[in-house]
């Protein structure tokens, strides 16, 4: 089975190339993809670059030229929720685009005719990942994952994404992946390191904390590899 692994950054994909090992590199339509034989699976690893086109883009190259039959997507996001913190884990149960907006045309923030304001993750997926959060014996919250195409450092801003949506956290590429697996009826998991808070300081925060809760984040994704190597 083909097992797809993606990240946004390469300091959020760093931690698990280094824990494959040996892979080989692909480049493909302006993207380098990392390929790894892992405990019987076949991992495709892949950083998108920031942002809902790119995202787009990575997830649909992994799921049509490369074959992936589920997508592991590791990463970091801003606390919207006051019970998150920095370094704290976050299960996306469903995800909505704060910035997708035609609500000129009677239309609800982040829905577009045909389509739906939420995309729901896989339940199995969510459920292998409690698994593993218990055997680490580590705090898994889940939650709404909110995505929009902007780096939120506003308060305003983001009490607004968070009535709107009933969000718990926010990001930049989770709900263009959930489009894509979703409208391809590939599997998908999103998982989320609590790097800021979304505010003022948000800045400073993710530079300070991207690394750490980048590995954390990794880390659980690839214990959840080694559960679907099991089965």
């Amino acid at each position: 089975m083909t097992i797809a692994i993606m990240g946004a950054m390469p300091e959020e994909i760093a931690p698990i190339l280094e824990k494959v090992g040996e892979y080989k590199t692909t480049s493909y339509a302006g993207n380098n993809y990392y390929e790894a034989q892992y405990k019987g699976l076949n991992l495709v690893i892949a950083y998108s670059k920031i942002g809902k086109v790119f995202s787009t883009l990575t997830a649909a190259t992994l799921c049509e030229h490369f074959g992936a039959k589920k997508l592991l997507f590791s990463g970091v996001a801003g606390a919207i929720s006051s019970d998150l913190k920095v370094g704290d884990l976050i299960v996306a149960t469903k995800l909505a685009q704060h910035d997708l907006d035609i609500t000129a045309f009677g239309h609800p923030f982040g829905y577009v005719p045909e389509g739906a304001v939420f995309v729901e993750s896989d339940k199995e997926l969510n459920s292998l990942a409690y698994e593993v959060a218990k055997e680490m014996q580590k705090p898994l919250q889940e939650g709404i994952i909110a995505t929009g195409d902007q780096f939120v450092a506003d308060e305003a801003r983001k009490n607004w994404i968070g009535d709107t949506f009933g969000a718990d956290a926010l990001e930049m590429e989770g709900a263009s992946v959930a489009v894509v697996c979703d409208a391809l009826n590939v599997p998908f998991f999103i998982l989320r390191a609590i790097s800021d808070a979304a505010d003022m300081d948000a800045s400073f925060s993710f530079d300070e904390f991207l690394e750490t809760s980048a590995v954390q984040s990794a880390a659980f994704v690839m214990n959840m590899v080694d559960k679907l190597a099991q089965k």
